[in-house]
């Protein structure tokens, strides 16, 4: 009895996840980025944040827009503003994501930084979710100063 429960229980998630990626649907999220748990060259820590907006165009398959602060311990605060894609890879929530940005400095630099990321879609609602993520940011600039690894936490709203 006990397993029929739980074979229940796993098609009910399934089918409920697999509805918020199907095409034509809408995605609003925001996230934080660094608090101690990102890398790069020049510096150790940093504080980020991140909204992103994004349409299912094909089932799977995600068009996203993101705007992000980000500030660097002695480091000018830098702006990114990109387009990218998610690939939901199963039904459950995991997804797979390529970026291109463009980074903004002020007077300090001006960079291209495309970016991948690997992460997961945890539903709390049918419509609300938290997504961690591990994402790379490859700099052109300086290669080990500004090319970034981190971990990113962020809420999603699927519509």
């Amino acid at each position: 009895m006990k397993r029929i429960y739980l074979v229940l229980i796993a098609v009910m998630v399934t089918v409920a996840a697999h509805a918020q990626f199907e095409a034509g649907k809408y995605y609003i999220g925001a996230s934080l980025s660094g608090v101690g748990l990102s890398y790069n060259g020049s510096e150790k820590s940093s504080f980020g944040l991140q909204g992103k907006a994004g349409y299912m165009f094909d089932d799977n398959l995600m068009a996203t827009a993101q705007l992000e602060w980000d500030k660097k311990h002695e480091q000018p605060a830098f702006f990114k503003a990109g387009v990218g894609l998610r690939y939901y890879i199963v039904q459950n929530g995991l997804y797979l994501g390529a970026q291109a940005n463009y980074v903004h400095a002020g007077n300090a630099f001006d960079d291209f930084q495309p970016g991948i990321q690997v992460g997961y879609a945890f539903f709390l609602s049918k419509t609300v979710t938290i997504e961690p993520e591990i994402y790379y940011d490859q700099s052109f600039k300086s290669h080990s100063d500004f090319s970034t690894v981190g971990i990113r936490i962020g809420v999603g709203v699927y519509l």
